[in-house]
């Protein structure tokens, strides 16, 4: 066995670590050299590869109405572009043959181009259009060619209707190898009615296909559906699109809007807040069904900066402020069920000249000026709203366990959260008695349930506040609010939303007789009578309400006061199929729920008992009239096989022989017939106007001239 010798293998190791070495450095100084001076080249490559497998987005769901009509749906539009170097590969030499036949193509067509565009996009003069066209084909490119690749035609999206009249323009209408126009194709979500329901129904992201808000944003997932797959294979140097997965659709949401509803609130609310004398810079109105719950209207209304009103903030669920005395009724309803008052609502108050001391500060009523109420008992406590009197109740019962009262608020459920599945939805504040927290927002002190009794030192958001008048008018069963009725795929339901019953009975039977007919008579001789219909075909229930609203700093008396005015009740009392909650948000005075508030109320009340009326047609019928129609001149053996199909008594009327080399007189003929009757003599027609025929620019009788246009005047 030979010894080692270190002298011959030394070297060798040290020969091949110095090789290994080099090649390292070679290695990371080939990547350096690729990461910054082929850097370039490198992503133009990456840019051509071909993706194996793509993903195919599938049509997102439509947001269906009540009865079925679009409210939200997905249609194409397209950003369009120009390639001045057609069917060239990138970091391919451009062959001399090719660069000449588009600049020949160009130089014939460009003005011919120009004067389409213009036709299309009036907006855009043609020398304007041409300047732009000709900037893309002289742009040098950073590879050195001359002629940008993804030239905008038009900067917006535009719809299906003008991609397809760009399409048959000079240019863009040959292939993309040939002409270069191309296009990027988005999947946009329009909305028939426009700004109807915006925030409920949602927002869409510009060209991010993400939901912003509303029901868009709450079913997600469910509108999206599924992407699907298409593989790419490469058969006789071109590529085939197999697909492995097909795109699942989205499916549709049908909701418990309703359009005409919907759209009846928004201009009695926007009418209302436009008056000099409200001015107001927020408004809300919702519409409930009362026996289902189903939202069937809810508007939220903002000032804008150019002193416009539009949807920007969903206020009906997520404005929570201090609701005034629409809540007195929660007050009264807690004593009435705990029994401290009798149920016949005929104990007495002394509301004295209105104003009261208590615990250190002034309870008034609003007419302490004119000397207040005097001695009044319960019911009429609500019909004029009496501050003194509701918080003398209260604190009379209760002020000895305040916790009580709290838990009665709970009970009755004006503290409910709703679960609403829509996002922003804040549910109330209401604290239970705490007087050891150093938390000012949750300390509790003597004044705390006297002015909590009329509204105060709450924090409510309007969709709670009707989803208790709803329970009231629904006989105590209180209804969570219903903004889905059902999901639709195909045109099968795929799944229900149900009404749901958030508490079965939020106080005893006689409790909430008592109450409804007490907020009848706020309407008929209270403080709400201008919530009360003109017409007086009807009966409405309901509350006014109007509070201070305290400012950014939490005080109620800096710069202009601020009030939040509100109406809520339900109509028919008698029958009630439907509550409302109205509220508008104003600076200074004149404030007045039941005068401002209320009057949107009766107009929306109004629409929608109106909308339901349903008459027979022959209560409409005039026995003198002639109900035989009028027949237009023309084919008369059509016109008696209508007439006689309807079993209707009339003739029609005799169309005169004509010579074929004489003008007819079309007068008083439908404009199919008449424009039968001049072609068919050679002539052409030009028509203004619908209906029948007024008169004639060439006179009947006249010798026809082949080839002459004749203008036909139509009125209905």
């Amino acid at each position: 066995m030979s010894k080692f010798n270190s002298n011959k293998v030394m070297p060798r190791y040290f020969a091949i670590v110095l090789a290994l070495t080099v090649i390292g450095v070679a290695i990371i100084g080939k990547a350096l050299y690729i990461m910054t001076v082929e850097k370039d080249y490198w992503m133009a490559v990456q840019q051509q590869l071909k993706l194996d497998s793509i993903p195919v987005k599938p049509n997102r769901g439509n947001i269906l109405s009540c009865d079925g009509q679009l409210m939200a749906s997905s249609i194409p539009e397209y950003k369009v572009f120009v390639d001045f170097q057609p069917g060239r590969q990138k970091n391919v030499p451009w062959d001399t043959a090719s660069i000449n036949r588009v600049n020949q193509l160009w130089d014939e067509k460009i003005d011919s181009l120009c004067v389409g565009l213009n036709d299309i996009f009036p907006q855009q003069s043609v020398s304007e259009f041409k300047a732009s066209l000709q900037e893309g084909r002289n742009k040098v490119n950073r590879d050195g060619t001359v002629g940008a690749r993804h030239w905008p035609v038009w900067k917006q999206r535009i719809d299906y209707n003008t991609f397809a009249l760009l399409k048959k323009l000079p240019i863009f209408n040959l292939s993309v190898g040939k002409g270069g126009f191309h296009w990027d194709e988005f999947n946009a979500r329009n909305h028939p009615f426009n700004t109807l329901a915006k925030r409920t129904i949602g927002i869409m992201y510009g060209e991010i296909d993400s939901a912003r808000c509303g029901l868009e944003l709450s079913f997600d997932s469910t509108l999206r559906g599924k992407n699907g797959l298409v593989h790419r294979q490469k058969v006789l140097n071109r590529f085939m699109n197999i697909t492995e997965q097909p795109p699942v659709d989205g499916a549709d949401i049908v909701t418990t809007i309703d359009v005409n509803m919907q759209d009846l609130a928004e201009r009695a609310l926007i009418d209302e807040m436009k008056l000099p004398e409200v001015n107001a810079d927020l408004g809300v109105a919702i519409v409930m069904e009362v026996e289902t719950g189903d939202v069937k209207a809810i508007v939220n209304m903002m000032r804008m900066p150019d002193g416009q009103y539009a949807e920007a903030i969903n206020s009906a669920i997520s404005y929570r402020c201090e609701p005034g005395s629409v809540f007195k009724v929660a007050s009264l309803l807690v004593a009435l069920d705990d029994g401290v008052i009798p149920n016949d609502t005929s104990y007495i108050i002394h509301t004295g000249s209105g104003v009261v001391e208590m615990h250190g500060r002034l309870m008034k009523d609003h007419n302490w000026r004119r000397g207040g109420y005097q001695d009044i008992n319960v019911a009429r406590t609500l019909e004029v709203s009496s501050n003194v009197g509701t918080s003398h109740v209260i604190d009379r019962f209760y002020g000895g366990h305040p916790e009580k009262y709290v838990e009665g608020l709970y009970r009755v459920g004006i503290h409910e959260d709703l679960k609403l599945p829509i996002e922003g939805y804040r549910p109330p504040v209401i604290r239970m008695p705490d007087t050891k927290t150093t938390d000012r927002s949750k300390y509790w002190s003597k004044t705390t349930l006297p002015w909590m009794s009329i509204g105060y030192e709450t924090q409510i958001a309007p969709i709670n506040t009707l989803a208790f008048y709803n329970a009231i008018a629904n006989d105590g069963r209180m209804m969570q609010p219903r903004f889905v009725k059902r999901l639709v795929k195909d045109g099968e339901t795929i799944r229900e939303y149900p009404p749901v019953v958030l508490k079965e009975r939020i106080a005893k039977p006689e409790t909430i007789t008592m109450m409804q007919t007490i907020l009848e008579h706020v309407v008929s001789q209270g403080l709400g009578r201008k919530a009360a219909p003109l017409s007086r075909s009807f009966k409405v229930a309901g509350k006014t309400g109007t509070a201070q609203i305290a400012d950014e700093h939490g005080g109620y008396h800096s710069g202009v006061t601020r009030y939040w005015l509100s109406f809520a009740g339900f109509f028919p009392a008698d029958e009630p199929r439907y509550s409302c909650i109205v509220c508008l948000r104003k600076r200074g005075l004149p404030a007045s729920g039941g005068g401002m508030s209320g009057v949107v109320f009766r107009h929306i009340a109004e629409g929608v008992m109106a909308q339901n009326v349903k008459r027979l047609i022959d209560d409409a019928r005039d026995s003198t009239s002639n109900f035989t129609p009028g027949v237009k001149g023309g084919d008369e053996g059509a016109a008696s096989y209508v007439l006689n199909r309807l079993g209707l008594k009339g003739e029609a009327p005799k169309t005169a022989k004509v010579n074929k080399g004489i003008v007819p007189d079309v007068t008083g003929m439908g404009a199919r017939d008449a424009v039968y009757e001049l072609e068919s003599r050679g002539m052409k027609v030009a028509l203004v106007g619908r209906g029948k025929v007024k008169s004639q620019s060439i006179a009947a009788g006249k010798t026809v001239t082949p080839g002459a246009v004749c203008e036909l005047r139509l009125e209905i």
